[in-house]
């Protein structure tokens, strides 16, 4: 197979690994929101594939369950057949995790026996199954700070969780997109896409401690938030790096004004390549385009009432902004303005 047949091949492999990593941060924000994630109580990451088959299957699950402090103080109204009704999301997340580590290892086993994998690829595939595998441990062990005395995952772990999971979906998507778009010199905006990257993935973060303090429920006004610009909680946790990131009110308005500094960001981006060939510019349009888009989620999802599809949308957003700007960065090194 020639060289470009063979980049183009490896390269589909990559994108539909970005793809079914993007669909697990959507399944895996709605195992939050619909309080899945503590329904399965064990971790069995090479047998535990297999969901309950009979009665005494599911009431052998059900059973590790009752012991959780999230039955004992939240769901102790619930039957083996409501019980039910949680488990299957999060059963169906870590089984889409399972197929996505089979989904990467077999095909870069065969890519690599017939030598389509060159020396520089093969050493960031290897970094990419390491991260992937340090994903699903990280995983657990969020799980597992619910487990013990408190009916909730730590939101300091739920965040390490995400933001580790947008970490490899975007490396892979880098190296898929040096395998079918050609690069050119440092561009002018570089410095600028690195800051909208690394601002998306800091507001990302904040969202997930918003998600796992459940801070959207609070002040769900817009621009406002207690009919003030700065709502007068803030800041009442000592020492004030805690109240950053565990004091709900407050990381909500961190969460607001890193998403508003962010759009500002990128408007001001698309603003400087306004007078580039049409072409050249596009990645910037969406990215301007995607930006609008999701901040109008965020505000939506805050107004509604945090209702499933608006804080799933809102998630997925997220993913699909660091993506387009992570293009963005890709292309705009043939930028000539």
């Amino acid at each position: 197979m020639p060289a470009g047949e063979t980049d183009r091949a490896v390269a589909l492999w990559l994108y539909v690994c970005c793809a079914m990593i993007f669909a697990m941060v959507v399944l895996g924000g709605l195992t939050r929101l619909t309080g899945s994630g503590l329904s399965m109580a064990t971790w069995r990451p090479v047998t535990g594939w297999l969901p309950p088959l009979d009665a005494a299957e599911w009431d052998a699950v059900f059973a590790l369950y009752r012991e959780t402090p999230e039955f004992r103080r939240v769901n102790f109204w619930m039957t083996v057949d409501d019980f039910r009704s949680i488990f299957w999301l999060e059963y169906l997340h870590r089984l889409w995790g399972r197929l996505i580590g089979v989904v990467f290892v077999v095909p870069a086993v065969w890519f690599a026996l017939r030598g389509r994998i060159g020396r520089r690829l093969g050493a960031g595939l290897a970094v990419a199954f390491l991260l992937g595998a340090a994903q699903g441990a990280l995983g657990w062990y969020m799980v597992r700070s619910g487990l013990v005395d408190r009916p909730e995952v730590s939101h300091y772990r739920l965040a390490a969780h995400l933001a580790l999971a947008l970490a490899v979906y975007l490396y892979l998507l880098w190296l898929a997109l040096g395998l079918t778009r050609k690069r050119g010199a440092r561009g002018r905006h570089e410095v600028g896409l690195g800051l909208a990257i690394g601002g998306i993935a800091l507001t990302a973060i904040w969202g997930a401690f918003v998600a796992g303090l459940d801070a959207g429920h609070i002040h769900p006004t817009f621009p406002l938030m207690d009919g003030s610009l700065v709502p007068p909680e803030i800041f009442s946790l000592a020492p004030w790096i805690a109240d950053l990131t565990g004091n709900p009110v407050t990381v909500q308005f961190v969460h607001r004004w890193l998403a508003i500094s962010v759009v500002a960001g990128i408007l001001l981006l698309r603003w400087r390549v306004r007078r580039a060939p049409r072409g050249e510019r596009r990645p910037f349009d969406l990215l301007a385009g995607m930006a609008l888009v999701q901040a109008g989620l965020g505000v939506a999802t805050l107004l509604l009432g945090v209702p499933l599809f608006a804080a799933a949308l809102h998630q997925a957003g997220a993913a699909v902004l660091l993506s387009l700007a992570v293009y963005a960065l890709h292309a705009g090194r043939r930028l000539r303005v």
